[in-house]
């Protein structure tokens, strides 16, 4: 039976709708599992992108710092390349695990920038705290929430889009004052994106708990750097 062909139950169950009632539970069940596995994979990817991180800032830094550009492009190719093999099991699991283990790799540089400063360590740990903090908050609005927030989907992209352009702008311009503006204006959207994608993960919009988990990583990462960014710079003035 398809997760997303789930029939909602029967108010007028009269004894004779025993077909239509084991139909909603194995949909239920289906999707309590697919729910579950989402979860243990987003849980996996956090690991492999902090293992990532370990990994260049103890190991290989000077080569992220050099090469940074084609991490970024590689990065991008896992990705891609995670979208086609999205429904191949094993190979699915191993571009995921590349993908999130490549984008720990990449944080290299600011992570090194922030370690570097006084205090460098708890900056790192807040912005940590705050992110899961904010997950899970915006996780529990998105399962209470009566609001349908599938319908802010292309809102959601565009301010995405602006977020990106401002990003690529700034890397010409240096801006500090900018800097915390995109920062401030991604950490709002990532969290939204949060409650977003978790609503449309527990009403089944997703088809594969890969990318499911790769939505939630994304933006767990993303806010985890916009957050970054603000402390960093706020404290690099003190």
């Amino acid at each position: 039976m398809s997760l997303y062909d789930r029939k909602p139950m029967n108010s007028n169950y009269n004894g004779y709708d025993t077909v239509e009632q084991s139909t909603f539970s194995q949909g239920d069940v289906a999707l309590i599992s697919f729910v579950k596995q989402t979860y243990q994979l987003f849980a996996g990817s956090l690991l492999a992108a902090s293992v990532g991180a370990y990994t260049g800032i103890t190991a290989f830094g000077n080569i992220v710092a050099q090469y940074y550009i084609g991490f970024v492009i590689l990065e991008f190719a896992l990705l891609f390349g995670l979208m086609f093999a999205k429904s191949k099991p094993g190979i699915n699991l191993l571009l995921l695990f590349a993908f999130t283990f490549t984008t720990g790799l990449t944080l290299t540089p600011i992570l090194s920038k922030i370690l570097g400063m006084p205090g460098g360590a708890n900056i790192v740990a807040q912005a940590f705290l705050l992110t899961t903090a904010i997950f899970g908050v915006m996780s529990i609005f998105a399962l209470r929430t009566k609001k349908d927030l599938a319908s802010m989907g292309k809102m959601l992209f565009i301010a995405l889009i602006v977020v990106v352009i401002g990003s690529l702008i700034n890397l010409f311009l240096g801006s500090p004052i900018l800097q915390v503006i995109i920062a401030g204006v991604g950490a709002i959207l990532f969290s939204i994106f949060i409650a977003y994608d978790t609503q449309n993960i527990v009403r089944g919009l997703y088809d594969s708990p890969v990318m499911a988990a790769v939505s939630l990583y994304l933006d767990f990462l993303n806010l985890f750097i916009s957050l970054l960014q603000i402390l960093g710079i706020f404290n690099s003035k003190e």
